[in-house]
């Protein structure tokens, strides 16, 4: 890192973005509302350790590639993006007339599952954090060194900023009661990810 100064612009960048609300604040305030403060931590768990792989990839260099060559970004984004609709669509599925207690909450290992897959599977974060973090680094040190640190902080920010989030529509869904959030569950949940998915495949700025 090149100052005191540099690093303190850094901090400040990384908390306006950990506070901008994104597609990883919609699906975790929708698994939270839907189903529990638990499901929502259990996502949280699984989009944060999606982030750490994408430092690991900008460490690596393989983040850079995906910049370089649209070809590998477009794939991933359209298989991110079928992996969205595919989760849509099991979940718009089940029967409207089914009873509350009739569906069985997911397996905690099923949600870890979904939440890094959904984080993984975005390449837009990938080319992000490709072009992000060498703002902040001094190529004359350590580039590997600086780059795992930089990615550790921004990602501590963001799943800081994240929890916070989840412990308020945690909040939010037991003021509504029961009832009515069974009313928003699989069928809102959804819905949040086919928009997920239309965003990802035809957002094209990231490319």
């Amino acid at each position: 890192m090149h100052d005191s100064g540099t690093f303190g612009l850094f901090l400040a960048a990384s908390l306006a973005l950990a506070l901008t609300p994104g597609p990883n604040w919609l699906y975790l305030v929708s698994r939270t509302v839907a189903q529990g403060r638990a499901a929502g931590l259990a996502s949280w768990c699984g989009t944060t350790a999606g982030l750490v792989v994408h430092v690991l990839l900008a460490a690596s260099g393989l983040s850079a590639l995906l910049a370089l060559v649209p070809a590998a970004y477009h794939a991933i984004r359209l298989i991110g993006a079928a992996y969205l609709l595919w989760m849509a669509w099991d979940l718009m599925r089940a029967p409207a007339d089914a009873p509350q207690g009739a569906a069985k909450p997911l397996p905690v290992r099923v949600m870890l599952r979904q939440a890094w897959l959904t984080s993984v599977l975005n390449p837009k974060v990938a080319v992000f954090y490709a072009a992000f973090l060498p703002q902040f680094i001094d190529a004359g040190g350590n580039v590997l060194a600086q780059t795992l640190t930089l990615g550790a902080i921004n990602v501590a920010m963001v799943a800081t900023a994240d929890i916070v989030l989840i412990l308020v529509a945690a909040r939010v869904a037991s003021a509504l009661g029961v009832g009515r959030r069974v009313l928003l569950g699989r069928r809102a949940l959804g819905a949040v990810f086919a928009a997920l998915a239309g965003w990802l495949a035809f957002d094209r700025r990231g490319a």
